[in-house]
């Protein structure tokens, strides 16, 4: 498999391995502005000349089928879980307010793992048979806070982050056989989602504060997420560059104030790695980003999309969790009325893929697509929680 390959697989919701490893301890919601320094406006954000869009969505959205979920001609969903109701055929209680995801390759199959942003929280996983079956469902990281979003490492295992200031990342084996580990190397933060960039060996950390830094982590030993150096984005004269994180402990003082400079993004949240690109989204400000790595030490950031120039046909209220899909274009679930899961073109263009309708006054999350780009997973978190599948065309 060559790298883009493993890429898609990888960033487009997860990849594991065909065996999942041996781990060494693992399972059970202002800053950046266009003109800060640093940061440049992509392909469709205001004042550019947009190039015409390779990509011009899926088609309009449907009436709402029997599941209440409005799709593109072509495509078509169901229901696979919901809170406080046994999964079918197995016996096990989805848990509640069902957050970030993530999609794992096994050899018979494949896993999709949900966060629960509920006190207390934990993940639990949905395992599907080779024919797209749900075959398993149980719990696979327990007695944590508000498990928010996360991230699908290359070696097979699931970091899902804790949402409040004294939050950690814990190292979950998606299977639920072997025991979750914290990784208090990674900070101490409100955190929101990770995103791993084999290339450059690093996992970047999206924060959610309205003054919120953008971290990465450099492990000692790739693979090993028990030791290494946590970084975060600086301002240095007007260059982006990375500056070690004093206490990643933050025992006295936040990890975004402990460093002069800390560049501020307004709420982050969802993040995802494609070709050495990290695409990652601000809430607070309603912007879509991208971050290209400048060797080893230094970044620019671009804004892809922002709400406050956008003329699509859908903008949505907030985003929220992203993942590149199998046509190389980010994903996004928005945390808003409108309950939309949208798709981004080179273009910086918004494109609606799905709404669903029946579930008020919540908000989609954990966007993840089936190894083979066919079927998308999501949920609606409240009124009830819902887990879905969504089959279609994607890769159009």
């Amino acid at each position: 498999m060559d790298r883009r390959a493993f890429l898609r697989i990888a960033q487009a919701g997860g990849l594991a391995a065909v065996a999942l490893p041996v781990l060494a301890a693992c399972s059970d919601d202002d800053g950046g502005s266009a003109g800060a320094p640093g940061t440049t406006a992509a392909a469709g954000a205001a004042g550019t000349t947009a190039p015409p869009a390779a990509f011009a969505g899926y088609g309009p959205l449907g009436e709402p089928d029997a599941n209440g979920v409005r799709l593109p001609e072509g495509f078509t969903s169901r229901i696979l879980a919901e809170t406080g109701v046994a999964v079918a055929g197995t016996g096990y209680t989805w848990h509640t307010d069902p957050d970030g995801g993530a999609v794992f390759d096994v050899d018979d199959g494949w896993i999709y793992v949900s966060n629960s942003e509920s006190a207390p929280g934990g993940a639990s996983m949905l395992r599907f048979d080779d024919a797209g079956e749900v075959v398993d469902a149980r719990r696979i990281l327990a007695d944590t806070i508000r498990n928010c979003a996360g991230g699908a490492t290359p070696w097979g295992t699931w970091l899902s982050c804790e949402e409040f200031p004294e939050g950690q990342v814990w190292e979950c084996d998606p299977a639920g056989v072997e025991p979750a580990v914290v990784r208090p190397a990674l900070g101490v933060c409100s955190h929101e989602a990770a995103a791993t960039d084999p290339g450059l060996q690093v996992i970047y950390l999206t924060e959610d504060d309205p003054t919120g830094g953008l971290y990465r982590f450099r492990p000692d030993t790739w693979e090993d997420l028990s030791a290494g150096v946590l970084e975060v984005l600086v301002d240095q004269d007007g260059a982006l560059v990375w500056v070690p994180v004093p206490d990643p402990s933050a025992a006295t003082t936040p990890l975004r104030e402990q460093v002069p400079g800390t560049r501020a993004f307004d709420g982050g949240e969802g993040a995802d790695v494609l070709d050495g690109v990290l695409f990652f989204s601000t809430k607070g400000d309603n912007r879509l980003w991208k971050l290209v790595p400048e060797g080893q030490d230094g970044a620019t950031v671009e804004i892809v999309w922002d709400s406050a120039t956008a003329d699509d046909e859908v903008v949505v209220a907030d985003v929220d969790n992203v993942v590149v899909g199998p046509n190389d274009l980010p994903f996004i679930a928005e945390d808003g009325e409108g309950q939309h899961v949208v798709v981004v073109d080179e273009a910086g263009a918004m494109w609606p893929v799905a709404q669903v309708v029946d579930t008020p006054g919540s908000e989609i999350t954990g966007p993840a697509f089936s190894p083979d780009g066919t079927r998308l997973y999501f949920s609606s978190q409240r009124s009830p929680g819902r887990t879905y599948e969504v089959v279609g065309p994607f890769r159009a």
